[in-house]
């Protein structure tokens, strides 16, 4: 399984800016909406676009899951919930990558 997570997780490193706004709480809702979306399309949960940040994230996270689907064939072959835990285990990582263990002291400045 970590395997696919490192795959997941080297696709998005390379390919999403998204991940690496200026500020924590932008990157950490960002990360939140994307892969919650992108969970959703890869298990056909039904998608709710109510909002314009739901559409947002929906629009990155369709691009993202297509691209998932071509590059790694096995994605199309993994079940609901292993692909939740695998979406969650990715979300975890680009977390402390990109926020928890960043060394970027302005993403938590008060004037920025």
């Amino acid at each position: 399984m970590s395997d696919k997570i490192d795959q997941l997780f080297g696709y998005v490193q390379e390919r999403c800016l998204w991940q690496f706004f200026s500020r924590s709480k932008d990157r950490q809702e960002n990360i939140d909406g994307i892969i919650a979306k992108a969970t959703d399309l890869l298990t056909g949960k039904e998608l709710s676009l109510d909002t314009p940040m739901d559409k947002l994230f929906y629009a990155d996270a369709k691009i993202m899951v297509a691209d998932f689907k071509q590059r790694f064939p096995w994605v199309e072959n993994t079940g609901p919930a292993q692909m939740r835990e695998l979406m969650h285990q990715l979300k975890d990582r680009l977390v402390d990558i990109a926020i928890t263990s960043s060394k970027n002291d302005e993403l938590n400045h008060s004037l920025y």
